[in-house]
């Protein structure tokens, strides 16, 4: 296959297709989601035989466990598939909604209108259910989308494809409005991230490692974080009840998510009365810890932790736990270790929570709340695309309104400038 060809062309009809989504209705668009929806409920058995030939593949190839259950479409899954496409088509439409409108000093109105962003490029891996939730909030905020999948989900994702198609063309959408690419040569990315006349953003959802070449070689805008080196710090005047259950959820409800605790830090006030209890809930659910000196001292039977470990998205039952002297220096860690993904204080100090809110640099900052809830669902948002540590443009979860712009409208009645 000739890659540079392919992706122009598949660049060429997402950007004809942007502009039939970006005139289209809020019905049509909830009425293809809904198609959508119903495609994938007809082709069950198509895609568990896609799946198959990806499952066999990756067992041939040795892939791992964890992977494996992540590629596997289960009946529950294509269940959660249907659903999700059926909530996203009940959210509110953020597209063509006019805030701000004022009238100047001239007379005429001036206020700002939401619209697509246009062509939004999204490249994942393992999971094919991604295929779907990409497709449909991309669909739903009046974008067309160009979907890279991993390769060892080519399959599924194929099938996935033609159930998008079929349920674009019920309702007389194109149904290049989606396109996820056809091959697995990985110079497809290449091409992709490197055309911003066709391609308006790209959003990686993956490993580091993937993220940090798109990021490196991309000539195109990028939606994304690296890390989640996320924090909860127990202020002097934290309630203890609260603290160590904030704590326990943020480490021990889920290891391997980019808002999972990494670093806990405790007040020196706190240390005494604080770090006994933790440290025997920690060991309860089985989590490692490394703590500073000053930890050591009230818990001797933890590692040492060394400087990397401040530092460290762990994904792991592990745990980095630092004593600091007050608020100023828990502030001062977050923002020299931290990855401004989601961090937390637990106080019932309002000056405290204030500044703790104000002065940390991060897309997400909690006050008494475990750092799980940074999340689209759970911030109402219905779904998220991501969550983005950047700061122009969208920040934290990334929802429907974080797939979109806003541009200047201005009414007048044969108003001209003098």
């Amino acid at each position: 296959m000739d890659i540079k060809g392919y992706m122009a062309e598949v660049g060429r009809q997402a950007r004809t297709a942007a502009r039939v989504m970006a005139r289209s209705t809020t019905r049509v668009r909830n009425d293809a989601l809904l198609a959508i929806a119903t495609a994938l409920d007809e082709a069950r058995e198509e895609l568990v035989l896609a799946n198959g030939r990806d499952l066999e593949k990756a067992r041939e190839n040795g892939l791992e466990p964890a992977m494996l259950d992540r590629l596997e479409l289960t009946a529950d899954r294509v269940d959660a598939m249907i659903e999700g496409l059926r909530q996203v088509a009940g959210l509110p439409d953020p597209i063509g909604e006019i805030t701000g409108m004022t009238y100047r000093p001239s007379g005429i109105q001036v206020g700002k209108m939401r619209v697509p962003l246009g062509v939004i490029g999204i490249i994942y891996e393992s999971r094919p259910n991604v295929t779907v939730e990409a497709a449909s909030l991309c669909l739903k905020s009046g974008n067309a989308a160009v979907l890279r999948g991993g390769s060892e989900s080519i399959h599924s994702n194929q099938a996935i494809a033609s159930c998008i198609a079929r349920g674009l063309k019920a309702v007389a959408l194109p149904d290049i409005s989606v396109q996820v690419i056809k091959t697995t040569d990985r110079a497809a990315v290449g091409e992709l991230i490197t055309m911003p006349e066709y391609v308006d953003v790209i959003v990686p959802r993956g490993g580091k490692g993937l993220i940090e070449r798109i990021s490196r070689d991309a000539r195109v805008p990028v939606i994304k974080h690296l890390d989640g080196v996320c924090h909860v710090y127990i202020d002097s005047q934290a309630n203890p009840d609260k603290a160590l259950r904030i704590a326990v959820n943020a480490k021990t409800h889920r290891y391997g998510t980019c808002n999972t605790m990494e670093t806990l830090l405790v007040d020196r006030e706190a240390a005494d009365r604080m770090l006994p209890l933790l440290a025997q809930a920690f060991r309860d659910k089985g989590v490692a810890l490394r703590g500073c000196e000053a930890t050591r001292a009230v818990i001797s039977d933890i590692e040492t932790a060394t400087e990397e470990d401040w530092g460290a998205e762990y994904l792991a039952p592990v745990l980095a736990v630092r004593v600091v002297d007050g608020l100023d220096e828990a502030i001062a860690h977050i923002n020299r270790y931290g990855s401004q993904h989601t961090d937390s204080i637990v106080s019932e100090n309002y000056s405290h929570a204030r500044r703790f809110i104000t002065e940390v640099d991060s897309a997400s900052v909690m006050v008494n709340a475990s750092t799980r809830f940074a999340d689209g669902f759970e911030y109402g948002l219905g779904a998220e695309i991501g969550i983005s540590t950047d700061k122009i443009h969208a920040r934290g979860p990334v929802g429907l309104e974080g797939l979109t712009s806003q541009k200047y409208v201005v009414f007048g009645d044969g108003h001209v400038r003098t």
